[in-house]
Parts: C-alpha cells; sequence; structure tokens
C-alpha cells in the first residue's frame, strides 16, 4: 500500500513526499513525538483524502480523540479525524504587520471522497457527525459522482465533500455529475464526448454568482442546472442530511423522467449502510 501511495504522488509530480505508517484511528501522538516527526502543532492547512470505506474496528482500540458516538465504522471515524486535524482559523481582529498575512489566516480546507451513506446515514453517529461538520465548520459544496466511477476497482456510489474548519455552515452548493467523460462500464477507461466535470467545477468556483441565479430564480420553473443549494435551515430540517438528491428541485416532469441508475445507485447505498449496521449487532451479539 505505501509503495503505491508513492507511486501515485509520483506521477503527480510530488516526489519528495514522507509517508508516515501510522494507524490514526488507533494511535495518538503527544507533542513532543509530534516535533520530532516536524508536525505542525497547530493542525493542517489542506487535507486530501479518499479513506477506507466499510471498514470496522474494535471498539476499545478506538482512540477518544476520533469517536462518534458508538460507531466503529473507519468512514465516520477518519472524517471525525480530518475535522479535528485542520488547522484552525485566526481569531477576528488579529493584529499583524501593514502588509503581512495573519499568522492562521483561514481555516484549513478539506476535500473527502466519501460513500454516500456518510451523507444520508440515520444512525446517531451518523447525525451526530453532520451536526458537528455543519455546525462547526463551513462546508462549501457536495460533489455526487456517477455510480461506477472507482470501477473496476470499487462500484460503492460516492460524493466528495468540501469544507473548511471553523465558523459554520450557512449554505451548501451541491453538484450532481451524471458523466465525468469515460464510459460507465465495469473498465471505465473509454473517454466519452459527456462530461458534466467542466460546468460543475465552474459552479464551484464562482458560486458566489451561482447563489445569486439561485436566489433570483422562478420556483415554479423547471430547473435544468446540475446544481442547486440548501441553506442552514433546511439542511437542520432535514437531520443534517448532505445527500445532493434530497435537495434538488423536483417538479412533474422531473420526477417521472428520473435517471433510474441513480435511484438504483442510492438504493444500493442504503442497503451497503443496512449491512454494516446488521454486522454491527452480530458482533455485538457474539461478545454477549
Amino acid at each position: 500500500m505505501i509503495r503505491l501511495a508513492t507511486m501515485n504522488l509520483t506521477l503527480r509530480g510530488l516526489p519528495n513526499v514522507r509517508i508516515l505508517l501510522r494507524n490514526v484511528l488507533t494511535t495518538t501522538l503527544d507533542p513532543e513525538r509530534r516535533a520530532e516527526l516536524s508536525l505542525p502543532a497547530d493542525g493542517h492547512h489542506v487535507v486530501l483524502a479518499n479513506p477506507p470505506f466499510s471498514g470496522r474496528l474494535d471498539k476499545d482500540r478506538i482512540v477518544d480523540e476520533v469517536r462518534v458516538g458508538t460507531s466503529s465504522a473507519t468512514e465516520l471515524l477518519f472524517l471525525k479525524y480530518m475535522m479535528d486535524s485542520l488547522r484552525n482559523p485566526s481569531p477576528s481582529g488579529e493584529s499583524v504587520a501593514r502588509g503581512a498575512k495573519p499568522a492562521g489566516g483561514e481555516g484549513g480546507r478539506c476535500g473527502v471522497i466519501v460513500p454516500e451513506g456518510v451523507l444520508f446515514g440515520s444512525t446517531t453517529a451518523h447525525k451526530e457527525l453532520r451536526r458537528q461538520l455543519i455546525e462547526n465548520n463551513r462546508v462549501e459544496a457536495v460533489l455526487s459522482l456517477p455510480g461506477g466511477v472507482f470501477q473496476p476497482y470499487s462500484g460503492v456510489k460516492t460524493s466528495v465533500l468540501f469544507f473548511k474548519k471553523g465558523g459554520n455552515t450557512e449554505k451548501v452548493l451541491f453538484l450532481h455529475a451524471d458523466n465525468d467523460g469515460y464510459k460507465l462500464d465495469a473498465n471505465h477507461d473509454a473517454p466519452i464526448e459527456q462530461d458534466d466535470l467542466p460546468e460543475l467545477i465552474a459552479a464551484y468556483r464562482y458560486q458566489g454568482e451561482r447563489w445569486l441565479d439561485w436566489m433570483a430564480r422562478d420556483a415554479a420553473q423547471v430547473w435544468h442546472q446540475k446544481w442547486w443549494f440548501a441553506d442552514e435551515a433546511t439542511l437542520r430540517a432535514n437531520d443534517f442530511n448532505l445527500s445532493a438528491g434530497r435537495y434538488r428541485p423536483m417538479n412533474q416532469a422531473a420526477v417521472e423522467h428520473r435517471n433510474p441508475r441513480e435511484l438504483l445507485d442510492e438504493l444500493a447505498a442504503i442497503e451497503a449502510e443496512i449491512v454494516e449496521e446488521v454486522e454491527a449487532l452480530r458482533a455485538v451479539l457474539s461478545n454477549v
């Protein structure tokens, strides 16, 4: 795994990468050890990650820093670790020299790929993690990826979550991709013309303008864009659900012609979550 990670980073132009072998869910580092490893004491500026999905840990091995209720699901624990590992924003009004940037600046930023179940899971741990994410961070956007985008390695339906440390979430931009420029088959390596990502990237970069467009829309008209917004009050009323499909503007025509692949992806994600919970209950019963 380490060799694959090193090669992956080298191919992307990052040859001088230092990789530390550690399970962050079961071990901690004291300040002295962090200093020895030259790790930032005040958190990271940027975290980009694709953490393991559907893993389970023995609850007595999980360190307190990453606990989310009684959950042992790795996708939840890793997300909690990333949230807490980002750099805090500078206090407002911090005194700095003229022309100099504040020592801390904005809070750290994170882009993480998560299975769909993290965004809409109904367990106490799922809801609590999303509450912390929205109330203690600025969730900027959620990009819903096509099912099968990680084939031939995994068919799990995923989304990309973008957020900044600190503050609170006032609104979230939801982006929905039906195509990523490659045929969505078992190999996922044949280029096609359909590619929603350039348009969605532009929507993310200019989300201030998109927000004005969204607020000025006629709610009675069909919404054809592959992006939309939800404000904090709407998120709170839906148990902080962050699934893009939850807030997609609906009309009669859109409901009748909804992509069946999207429905199947959502059902598969729900089924995967149910299987995980059943296995967790089975493990508890076996211990009893």
